[in-house]
């Protein structure tokens, strides 16, 4: 099992901020290196422009071009000089024999020359000879001049880029990351301890929440309790209709209150987290098969009909009571509720990941502004009328919370036709 390793908020913010700012020095590095680089190339190259425009302005006044050169200082070492006319034709090399030189219509720095009038290439591998050069070329008013430089040790090194500023900068970075570090600490720290603080009085204020909302719960069925049996043992005369109605009137009683403790219980066990909670391989299309079963046995006037719509078999790892009770409630809920006829329970979506199911039944449906509570523990549309059908007010709070454990999602919205639509998710 893959273990996951959580972070600390400071540790997140830290990391957030180095990624920024490192990103940010990197781009820096990049263009600064590439902007440097150009701006040395361009002026090797305006160094062999100079020469090129010189020899043109040479030939151009009637030297021999073979003399200027012999004659003229070269401004580097092992400099290849080229004379090429508009045509590609090569009409003089100083280091290798015309001979064996091709058209050179087809050189970037030709091209580029003939329609700008100067451009360089850098590291171009010559076809001739194999070298890599760096080429620079000059367009005259008949010819065209081209130099190089090979590459060597010295040209690598002119037109390296100056670490220098590139050190400075990543050291600055690193001071940087350095300060943020102690800074993020102390700022994710207090910042931790504001969560830790405000989740504490959260969690408080939805267990006392919870406290007053059961024993608001509990008073009626406890008092009708003691008053049931006050009666009984009060020594009043009862006829025998009257003494069984009210001990069914404790016992109506009691289910309600073991129900209710049933499902506050519930909700602590998913509240208190996976370790609690066993999850097994679980089929769907069984618990909906189990469901079906179950509405089968109901009397006659209390049942719905049920359509489902599974056209594959669905396995999720799963708690099979958690799994159980998000159908059971919805179903209870639809009965008690909706006074509808049928239960409609179609697999909208299914693929290796999850699986999106819909529950729906084709009754009265509710307000669109009791929608956003109807999750909520103990939230009643029809307060009265949900005691009198023994419902506890944790049913959809119950299927709320088993969906979350199990990763997915859910929501409720009223049908075009009338009635409750749930679309709820669960991961595989």
């Amino acid at each position: 099992m893959v273990s996951v390793i959580k972070l600390s908020f400071h540790k997140r913010l830290f990391l957030q901020l180095i990624a920024f700012s490192w990103a940010i020095v990197i781009c820096f590095i990049v263009f600064q290196y590439i902007r440097e680089k150009e701006y040395k190339s361009e002026h090797l190259s305006a160094q062999l422009q100079q020469y090129n425009r010189h020899l043109i302005y040479a030939i151009e006044e009637g030297v021999s071009y073979e003399e200027h050169i012999s004659s003229y200082e070269k401004p580097f070492k092992d400099l290849r000089i080229t004379l090429i006319t508009f045509s590609g034709t090569v009409i003089y090399d100083n280091v290798i024999s015309i001979d064996s030189l091709s058209n050179h219509n087809n050189r970037p720095e030709i091209i580029e020359a003939m329609k700008k009038g100067s451009a360089y290439h850098i590291g171009r591998q010559s076809t001739s000879d194999g070298k890599e050069y760096f080429y620079s070329a000059t367009k005259g008013e008949r010819i065209i001049v081209r130099t190089a430089i090979p590459y060597s040790n010295t040209l690598q090194d002119l037109l390296a880029a100056d670490w220098t500023f590139i050190l400075i900068m990543i050291i600055i970075t690193l001071s940087m990351s350095f300060i943020a570090f102690f800074t993020t600490r102390k700022l994710g720290k207090d910042i931790e301890k504001v969560n830790r603080y405000e989740a504490e009085q959260e969690k408080n204020r939805i267990k006392r929440q919870l406290t007053n909302n059961i024993n608001h719960e509990l008073k009626t069925p406890v008092a009708s309790i003691q008053v049931c049996l006050e009666t009984l043992l009060s020594g009043i005369s009862l006829n025998e209709e009257k003494r069984q109605e009210l001990i069914e009137r404790c016992y109506i009683h009691n289910e309600r209150l073991r129900n209710l403790l049933n499902d506050v219980s519930l909700i602590t066990r998913i509240e208190d987290g996976n370790t609690l909670i066993s999850k097994e391989p679980i089929v769907i299309n069984e618990i909906i098969k189990e469901v079906e079963e179950e509405l089968g046995i109901m009397p006659e006037n209390e049942r719905l009909n049920l359509y489902t719509d599974f056209t594959q078999k669905v396995t999720i790892e799963g708690n099979l009571s958690l799994i159980g009770s998000i159908f059971r409630n919805l179903t209870e809920n639809a009965i008690r509720y909706s006074e509808g006829k049928n239960i409609y329970i179609s697999l909208i979506e299914n693929d290796d990941i999850k699986c999106l199911i819909r529950f729906e039944d084709d009754g009265k449906g509710v307000k669109e502004e009791d929608l956003p509570h109807l999750f909520e523990r103990f939230y009643r549309v029809d307060k009265g009328r949900s005691r009198q059908m023994g419902g506890t007010g944790l049913g959809l709070a119950i299927v709320k919370h088993s969906v979350q454990f199990h990763g997915g999602t859910i929501k409720v919205s009223n049908r075009p036709q009338g009635g409750l639509r749930f679309d709820f998710s669960l991961k595989k």
